[in-house]
């Protein structure tokens, strides 16, 4: 898996990871630029199973295994069946630890959804793998002989996450995380010949000392590096919204709200999401930028964005969908394009009444929220500001019909041009 648009020259991968601000912290830029651009490398990066799905907030990491698999690098995606059991602490409180068997769920359901970033044939394919395979077969006499000797405690408790723990209490299960992260990489040098690993810029704690161990148990050498942690313009993690995760399982999030999620990116936010998740070419991303700065309404960069990272995660047909449903509940589309899917998951977003009987259109503009009062509602349909399914109300006490419902059960509502809402009938 190679691919032709990627910059050429010596420098060319490591210096395109530096413009799009992917490397924040390294073992060695000299290093690392002569190992990513001479030649192909085996390289990992980890997920732990904390969920059931992997949320936006990992597409730094998956969607840049995707840009050294396209360089010529050779992908090992490791699912944590063993460090998922365990959990990176947190600063601030203990995890809460989930059964085995929930574990070993999550586990495939990640490793499914890892598939659509990388390819798994040809010379560099990728290769999924678990460090349950080498770590359940140890036994704890085994890991503190072979791995915990090698570790001083001094080191340990310097870590910035094990200090603020430190008063507060922190269990000797989640101190001992950073011995199986380690040995992971250890392992995958053994086994597979890893030589780089990379993480986000929470884990250089953990990735430095595993370079650190692999160079104790005398193999090597190996590198590192980090990406940064994706935050929004007011400071909060990517992904965290007041509903929750934006997850990448659909079943989760929607395909069209993780379309919105990108559409409605900040402007401050979206030149560096273009460079951390996007493949084009620095040429078209330093164009968008341009054009954005020039047309901020235009919302051109982050309809890119949208498209390209809802096509990666759920293919054309869902991204195509939901620009279809973007466009026709705002009167610029047909909304019988939509499945009932998109449709359900367009309303949901906006503001989903269920209703076992139907009002007039007053009743249900009041019952939907886009109006506080009947009257209000009744004023709204005479100055002809209100519409069903797209098409203006003509009368103030207008109905709706059963052969109105969208798949026999939806209707669109909407105020204005930019307000709506919708119903669902039940019963």
């Amino acid at each position: 898996m190679t691919d032709s648009n990627l910059p050429h020259g010596r420098d060319s991968l490591t210096e395109d990871l530096r413009w799009r601000g992917l490397i924040q912290d390294s073992t060695g830029l000299d290093e690392l630029r002569e190992l990513l651009d001479g030649g192909p490398a085996t390289f990992y990066v980890g997920f732990d199973p904390t969920a059931p799905s992997l949320h936006v907030g990992h597409l730094m990491q998956v969607t840049t295994a995707r840009r050294l698999q396209l360089a010529g690098h050779c992908p090992l995606l490791l699912v944590g069946g063993a460090t998922g059991q365990i959990g990176d602490p947190k600063e601030s409180a203990e995890r809460t630890l989930n059964p085995p068997e929930v574990v070993a769920g999550w586990v495939q359901r990640i490793r499914d959804q890892l598939s659509p970033f990388v390819s798994y044939t040809g010379e560099n394919a990728a290769q999924l793998v678990n460090n349950l395979d080498w770590t359940g077969e140890m036994s704890v006499v085994e890991f503190l002989r072979d791995v915990g000797k090698h570790f001083p405690v001094n080191k340990m408790l310097a870590r910035e996450v094990v200090k603020a723990r430190l008063e507060t209490g922190i269990s000797f299960t989640e101190f001992s995380y950073q011995l199986l992260q380690a040995n992971d990489f250890f392992e995958l040098h053994r086994r597979h010949g890893c030589q780089l690993q990379y993480g986000g810029s929470d884990q250089w704690g953990n990735i430095t000392a595993g370079v650190d161990y692999v160079r104790r148990r005398g193999a090597g050498p190996v590198q590192a590096f980090t990406t940064p942690l994706v935050t929004k313009s007011d400071g909060t993690k990517i992904g965290k919204t007041e509903g929750g995760a934006v997850w990448l399982d659909p079943e989760m999030t929607s395909p069209y709200a993780f379309y919105q999620f990108w559409v409605n990116a900040d402007d401050r936010d979206v030149t560096r999401y273009l460079r951390y998740f996007s493949f084009r070419s620095r040429e078209e991303i330093e164009a968008l930028e341009k054009e954005t700065a020039e047309r901020p309404a235009a919302r051109l960069a982050q309809r890119a964005l949208a498209e390209e990272l809802t096509t990666l995660v759920h293919g054309e047909r869902e991204m195509a969908q939901a620009v279809t449903a973007s466009q026709a509940l705002f009167g610029r589309g047909s909304l019988d394009d939509l499945t009932p899917e998109t449709l359900r998951a367009a309303l949901t977003e906006a503001g989903l009444v269920h209703l076992t009987e139907l009002p007039d259109v007053a009743g249900l503009l009041r019952d939907s929220g886009l109006v506080p009062s009947l009257k209000e509602a009744r004023r709204v349909i005479a100055e002809g500001g209100a519409y069903v399914n797209n098409t203006r109300v003509a009368e103030v006490d207008a109905t709706v019909a059963p052969e109105d419902l969208l798949h026999g059960r939806y209707l669109v509502l909407r105020r204005g041009k930019r307000s709506f809402a919708g119903v669902e009938l039940r019963g």
